[in-house]
């Protein structure tokens, strides 16, 4: 799949405006949140653990408009604790992330 992160791009810059360096900050705020949640969800083992985790990522991808991660997000809320491909998906989506935030 071919990632697009111009909805995340486009966010960032936003709250940003033209300070690169404000905008790295805010990129990496937003992954260690993200990874954050990510942690949450690898430890959870029961449903409630697991669909608040699963949650406050999704709130973060709306937030900031990461569609890939929202979706991800809601894929783990419709999956049972500690699912591996829910888990899988979103460190792709985040490993993505990564990525582009390097370039």
């Amino acid at each position: 799949m071919a990632y697009d992160n111009g909805a995340l791009d486009a966010t960032l810059a936003a709250a940003a405006g033209d300070n690169a360096a404000l905008m790295q900050e805010l990129r990496g705020a937003f992954l260690e949140s993200a990874a954050r949640q990510l942690d949450l969800l690898k430890r959870a083992r029961c449903d409630g653990n697991w669909n608040v985790a699963a949650m406050r990522l999704k709130g973060l991808a709306a937030s900031f408009h990461a569609d890939e991660l929202l979706a991800a997000a809601e894929h783990a809320l419709n999956s049972a604790p500690g699912e591996p491909h829910a888990i899988r998906e979103i460190e792709a989506v985040l490993a993505r992330f990564n990525r582009a935030g390097r370039r």
